[in-house]
């Protein structure tokens, strides 16, 4: 896949939204899946959300169900993932990395193209 680039990342007080944004430069495989993943210093990182252009599909962590939504438009070659109810806890450097395949998966090491992060800081 092409390169990708993550923005939309910011300082928001607990309880706030933002919304992400991975703009991929060119798709080159018909079947992709997109993932969000996160880092937080002294953590692993860790899956967020995954979309499946195959079945048209996303798939969200525990942790985020009910409060993260990914969306993905392929006309503008954007994957979204929009965060409400943010907790400190969510604070970390959110990454978008997209690779060939059909079925949606949260491990990195399915991943074979990533962005360079973003900054999200949740804090009063």
């Amino acid at each position: 896949q092409g390169r990708l680039v993550e923005s939309g990342g910011g300082l928001v007080q607990p309880g706030g939204s933002l919304r992400l944004s991975c703009t991929v430069s060119e798709f080159t495989f018909d079947k992709y899946v997109i993932g969000w993943f996160r880092q937080a210093p002294g953590k692993e990182r860790e899956g967020v959300s995954c979309f499946s252009s195959k079945h048209g599909t996303t798939y969200n962590t525990e942790f985020v169900k009910g409060r993260f939504t990914m969306s993905v438009d392929s006309v503008k070659n954007k994957a979204l993932l929009q965060m409400d109810n943010l907790k400190p806890e969510d604070s970390a450097v959110y990454y978008c990395a997209t690779t060939f395949g059909e079925w949606c998966t949260l491990s990195g090491r399915s991943f074979s193209s990533w962005g360079q992060g973003t900054q999200v800081t949740i804090s009063s």
